[in-house]
């Protein structure tokens, strides 16, 4: 059995999980070099929702980021995460930006490309597959776990079959809920390793609390990485503590080959900000625990708090038992889809409203009809017609790969952005996905390069030749 491989998640899913995605540049700068020295399999620094904060939240070029990361740690892969033909954004692309997208993220310092789909529709992969293949990036792609009466060992091992007829380098076993329990992650880890030839990885979150567990039963299956995080930012709605399973798997014949006295130079670094963010008010210590709702409903801890607060608007907080009996119900009319961004959002809504109302779809959402009519791809299990019908009326459903409807879009794009904002040719691919909120940071990005105040009447000001 050869050691196991670590892939350290604490600058970007880590901290997405638990602080929404909140650290700094400058908060990262003292951590890069000695995080390079540890020796990981790779680090997850980018994707995600990292893109979105920098923009929205931070003031910050993402794509700046990723090259200062590429700098300061080049003897280290560093990975990303993304939606598909959704990349960041919350829409499907045309295949030409999404190809561009791959090109400038694997050209910018990304050596390892982790993608999914939330419906497990391998062709809302291929362009990305295909793009990322003809960068010479490592391509992993990831099976959004899930349970439901469809969703078996049987299921998942003939998506990972397609996955590598596709082009995959290696296969992820995503478990964004932290539903895997230890057994089914053996029996899931094994079922792989005798169908399929490549590479296999585990990323699970830590909120039901079984995380470690399935990790450790998953490495006994032969599982090649797994993902964890720095112990200061793991846990709760994190990941596994990285030291903590260095130190389990430690003189055993899965033996990282980590060092513990360098991962602690680390670790002693990422506590003071740790200690930051819960002084601020930025880490809410309840995330740091378990949920083992999770379990009992299937729900995602991020789904399980909006439902609540969907609930709280209404005045309906006492319905909260009945929504939750009702989110299996709507998932299964709606083709049993994993409960991951975007669908969790649009199955949990749709619940809330058939409580709510009083009655069955008698308010359905725009997003839910859309995922009905298959605007976001194919669901695990075929609609039943009667009830699509009941849906969306006599609206056409779409039954080919949604992005086949799309145009080319990136030169209509390029032309749409003001000349002023442009810095960098990525800037197309910032405001492609983030439009309005990108505008707004190129805006300041553009002030502040001239010195001018934000609060200023742009209006009515002359800007320099």
């Amino acid at each position: 059995m050869a050691k196991v491989r670590i892939t350290e998640t604490v600058l970007r899913d880590a901290h997405q999980s638990l602080i929404a995605t909140r650290m700094t540049l400058d908060e990262m700068l003292p951590l890069m070099a000695d995080l390079d020295a540890c020796g990981f399999y790779s680090a997850e620094v980018w994707g995600g929702a990292t893109f979105d904060a920098c923009l929205r939240f931070l003031d910050e070029d993402p794509w700046e980021r990723l090259r200062i990361l590429r700098k300061n740690m080049p003897n280290t892969k560093l990975q990303m995460l993304y939606r598909g033909q959704n990349m960041l954004g919350y829409r499907h692309y045309a295949d030409d930006v999404v190809a561009y997208f791959v090109q400038r993220s694997v050209a910018n310092g990304i050596d390892i490309i982790r993608i999914f789909d939330a419906l497990n529709d391998i062709r809302n992969l291929e362009t990305s597959i295909k793009a990322t293949k003809k960068e010479g990036a490592h391509l992993q792609a990831a099976i959004s776990y899930t349970i439901s009466p469809v969703h078996n060992i049987e299921y998942f091992v003939e998506y990972a079959k397609q996955l590598e007829n596709t082009g995959a380098d290696s296969i992820c076993i995503k478990d964004m809920a932290g539903l895997i329990t230890p057994t089914a992650a053996y029996d899931l880890v094994k079922a792989l390793k005798e169908t399929v030839k490549v590479p296999i990885q585990l990323h699970t979150h830590y909120t039901s609390g079984l995380a470690s567990m399935s990790c450790l039963r998953a490495i006994e299956a032969g599982v090649d990485v797994i993902d964890t995080a720095m112990s200061p930012l793991a846990l709760g709605t994190s990941h596994p503590a990285t030291e903590s399973m260095v130190a389990a798997l430690a003189g055993t014949e899965y033996d990282t080959g980590l060092d513990l006295k360098k991962l602690n130079v680390v670790r002693e670094k990422v506590a003071k900000l740790r200690d930051k963010y819960l002084a601020s008010g930025q880490l809410n210590p309840k995330l740091l625990g378990v949920d083992a709702n999770t379990l009992l409903y299937q729900v995602p801890g991020g789904m399980l708090s909006n439902l609540v607060s969907q609930l709280k608007q209404a005045g309906k907080e006492d319905k909260l038992d009945e929504v939750l009996n009702e989110v299996p119900n709507v998932r299964k009319d709606a083709g049993y889809p994993p409960l991951v961004t975007p669908t969790s959002q649009i199955v949990g809504t749709q619940a809330v409203l058939n409580v709510v109302m009083g009655e069955r779809y008698k308010m359905v959402s725009k997003e839910f009809k859309g995922l009905v009519r298959g605007e976001y791809g194919r669901t695990p299990v075929a609609i039943d017609p009667e009830f699509r019908k009941k849906i969306i009326g006599d609206e056409k459903p779409i039954d080919c790969r949604p992005a086949d409807l799309l145009e080319p879009e990136l030169e209509k794009i390029k032309a749409e952005i003001p000349a002023e904002f442009i810095e960098q040719e990525e800037d197309v691919l910032s405001y492609a996905q983030f439009l309005q909120v990108a505008t707004k940071f190129f805006e300041k990005r553009r002030d502040k390069k001239y010195g001018v105040d934000a609060s200023v009447d742009r209006e009515h000001m002359v800007h320099p030749v």
